[in-house]
């Protein structure tokens, strides 16, 4: 018996309107100009993207015109022949404004097109989470009219936040703020206009890749601030999970029958190399560090306490250093036999401790990762610090333009 044939009618193809192609070329030459390691020029734009001399004068006088390039001054490339007239991103037009929150502050950034950094200010971080919010919001206004007398325009708005993130607005739990489903983006949202909420590793991380592109494209950058997280970067891109919640590294377990952790479970890496955990291994600690400023007792940022007991001699802090060097090493070593990268950057407020943890660190990915022995893993502070969150934050706003400069030449 002959089975019936179902025949499936061809799919209809979306046909190219003239309108896309023009986005698209636009798009792509963007691009180069943004990937460019030197002013680029119109002769080397049309080789790089394949594009027409013509169709690529058009679109260099559309973006010339939006204000998204500026001109280089003309260079030769040779003795003789015309000069040469390299293009550029503007340090004026759009920008990104990027918010954090830290164990001792609360921090504001504004990035321009280029990726430089126009606007940093800090302040207190008051406990409660309103309180919080509502000071962020009154940096973030700030902000936006420090870059405005810069001729800057803010498109977009990023909060670095500690823990995980659902619906790029609410911090579904943060242990260490006794945060617990709250909506930041919303209380942000009256004053600031539309506000992404993102998890503060992997925005760490997307700062460190701008900062270290292109010598840099797959690495692990961890940070303990809070809780430990891990920003993983693999072919140049940020790896951000199904639902946008990986890098949880403090979670991961290095002994089975360790201490019970805020999350639950047992045996926590955030246990053994937390900020916290590793200050409070000194009877020395007992004033406190990361909690709210009073007249009398300032606040110490945990990283700078811990770096003052090291300073003083105490053995507690150091005994507590090398515990954490080795805890993170172990659960380092896990992720890069899973997902294999060369490098990985001790970021945030480990980069400040980073000669009291590489050592420990290395000693466990050398021992414990398949393929260390013909290619080791580095272990380096990373480039920006404490600072990497919102510098990424303010990136990630800004980094939407950088990929459809469409959506701001319609406004412009």
């Amino acid at each position: 018996m002959t089975r019936p044939v179902h025949r499936v009618a061809p799919a209809t193809d979306t046909p190219v309107r003239q309108e896309s192609l023009r986005a698209h070329n636009l798009s792509l030459t963007f691009r180069q100009i943004v990937g460019a390691p030197a002013p680029i020029s119109r002769i080397e734009l049309a080789v790089a993207t394949g594009l027409t001399r013509p169709t690529i004068t058009r679109i260099v006088d559309e973006l010339l015109a939006g204000g998204l390039i500026v001109e280089a001054a003309p260079s030769r490339s040779g003795n003789s022949g015309r000069p040469r007239v390299g293009l550029s991103l503007a340090p004026t037009g759009p920008a990104g404004l990027g918010l954090d929150i830290r164990v001792d502050a609360l921090s504001a950034c504004v990035v321009d097109l280029t990726g430089t950094v126009r606007h940093l200010a800090f302040a207190a971080r008051p406990p409660a989470a309103a309180d919080a919010l509502a000071r962020l919001a009154e940096m973030g206004r700030a902000a936006m009219a420090a870059a405005a007398a810069e001729d800057l325009t803010v498109v977009g708005t990023t909060l670095a936040a500690p823990g995980p993130v659902e619906n790029a607005s609410v911090v579904r739990f943060a242990p260490v703020l006794g945060w617990r489903d709250v909506d930041a983006g919303a209380a942000l949202r009256p004053a600031l206009g539309e506000v992404t909420v993102d998890h503060d590793a992997g925005l760490a991380a997307l700062g460190e890749l701008y900062a270290s592109a292109p010598a840099l494209r797959n690495f692990v950058c961890v940070s303990g601030e809070f809780d430990i997280g891990a920003g993983i970067v693999l072919e140049g891109s940020l790896l951000r999970g199904a639902r946008g919640w990986s890098g949880s590294l403090g979670h991961v377990a290095v002994t089975a029958d360790g201490p019970e952790c805020a999350c639950g479970a047992t045996g926590c890496l955030q246990h053994y190399a937390g900020l916290q955990q590793i200050l409070g291994a000194s009877p020395a600690s007992a004033a406190p560090a990361g909690g709210p400023a009073t007249a009398s007792v300032p606040v110490l940022a945990p990283a700078v306490a811990i770096d003052t007991l090291v300073s003083s001699g105490d053995t507690a802090t150091l005994a507590a250093l090398e515990r954490a060097g080795t805890a993170l090493g172990v659960a380092l070593s896990a992720l890069v036999n899973i997902i294999d990268v060369d490098t990985v950057l001790l970021g945030g407020s480990y980069s400040l401790l980073a000669s009291w943890l590489i050592e420990g660190v290395e000693r466990e990915l050398n021992r414990r990762v398949l393929t260390a022995s013909w290619a080791p893993v580095s272990v380096r502070p990373a480039p920006l610090g404490p600072d990497a969150a919102v510098i990424g934050a303010a990136l990630s706003a800004i980094d939407r333009v950088r990929q459809d400069p469409n959506s701001w030449l319609a406004r412009a």
